[in-house]
């Protein structure tokens, strides 16, 4: 077996990131000690977000975010990372990867890692902070659906009902200590914190579910899945309330409005659509599809790419197969930024819930958190 650079010295990269020969898919499982020395991560003045037309430096009078520099690349995982969110306090970001670990993160200051949470034996595909930013839930590859301790960055919780491989997990956005989960063996699972118990409530369909994510309130729970359906289940009544149609292929992100009227979805066959969920449509429209944005792309590798909504609900953005980040205009559909810097595809987006700072992930293993110029 070749002898390979520890994690003390893969970690120790700064922009030659870019140079380094990275591989879209890590084929290797990383058994690594619990003690990580963690370092500061690079800075680049001179790379910052672009709109589809224009190319432009900024310079320090320009600066729109608290951000040490206008994009910041975060470097430390080992292999493809699918998952990154920046929590609701807009201090701090998680990101989740193939090598089976959550790495947290500054966004102010050098981005330091600071933290990294294991257990889990399989790749992790998705990560989301609870509202008041003290709580990690995680889905993975092992079939576990996990809850983290962000102070402690201990495991708090493991639920092991899913038969198969858990794709996507959601933290009701207020309220009771409740989880969402979806997986490879048809079911979307409803968890609480709080009970030592398995699942509150399980939904079967006949097709994996790839997306999750809670509606307006706890209510309400989306889900998306291999036949291209999105589905919203009503808690209460243990039923199906509303089914969108529209993808023809797998979904692979769902994201819901700040003010949970609309939904976002992106799926395997390169759209990207909003829906009204709003009870009562207006009576000058006819379907709950009420717009779609095209750009973005998705690729042979058939990853789950991800979207997101800013916090102001003026804008959305997806990854992409292509290696760019896209954002759009959410009511006019005008794309807005194409953002490059990946070397791979990518995975997932996620807006700051403040700034105009926009965090990205990819197979090329890199973080970036990019400083949007424009951005009103």
């Amino acid at each position: 077996m070749d002898e390979r650079m520890t994690p003390i010295d893969k970690r120790h990269a700064d922009t030659e990131a870019f140079t380094e020969d990275l591989s879209m898919y890590e084929k290797r499982i990383l058994t690594e000690s619990s003690e990580k020395r963690l370092i500061k991560r690079s800075r680049i003045s001179d790379i910052v977000p672009v709109d589809s037309r224009t190319v432009t430096i900024k310079s320090a009078t320009d600066r729109t975010s608290k951000l040490l520099a206008p994009t910041m690349l975060l470097s430390g995982h080992d292999a493809a990372v699918y998952s990154v969110k920046i929590d609701p306090l807009g201090m701090h970001v998680a990101s989740a990867s193939f090598d089976q670990q959550i790495l947290l993160w500054n966004v102010h200051g050098d981005c330091c890692n600071y933290g990294v949470l294991l257990g889990h034996k399989n790749a992790i595909l998705e990560v989301d902070w609870s509202y008041d930013s003290s709580k990690i839930a995680s889905a993975s590859a092992d079939k576990t659906v996990a809850l983290w301790d962000v102070e402690t960055q201990q495991r708090i919780k493991r639920w092991k009902d899913h038969k198969k491989v858990v794709n996507s997990c959601s933290l009701v956005p207020r309220g009771p200590s409740l989880l969402v989960s979806g997986s490879d063996d048809g079911t979307t699972k409803l968890w609480d914190a709080r009970l030592k118990k398995r699942a509150v409530k399980t939904y079967d369909s006949s097709f994996q579910v790839t997306a999750v994510c809670f509606g307006k309130d706890s209510g309400q729970i989306i889900s998306g899945g291999l036949d291209g359906l999105v589905r919203c289940w009503d808690v209460r009544k243990d039923a199906v309330s509303m089914i969108l149609r529209g993808h023809q292929d797998i979904i692979t992100g769902i994201s819901l409005s700040p003010d949970g009227n609309h939904l976002l979805t992106n799926a395997m066959d390169s759209t990207l659509y909003r829906w009204d969920l709003r009870p009562y449509l207006p009576a000058d429209q006819t379907s709950r599809c009420t717009m779609h944005f095209s750009g973005a792309k998705h690729g042979f590798e058939r990853n789950l790419i991800r979207c997101a909504w800013s916090h102001d609900a003026r804008y959305v953005a997806s990854g992409s197969a292509d290696r760019n980040a896209y954002i759009w205009d959410a009511e006019s559909g005008n794309l807005r930024y194409q953002l490059p810097g990946h070397t791979g595809s990518v995975n997932d987006v996620c807006f700051h819930p403040e700034e105009p700072i926009i965090a990205s992930c990819g197979s090329d293993k890199q973080i970036f958190l990019g400083e949007l110029s424009g951005f009103e």
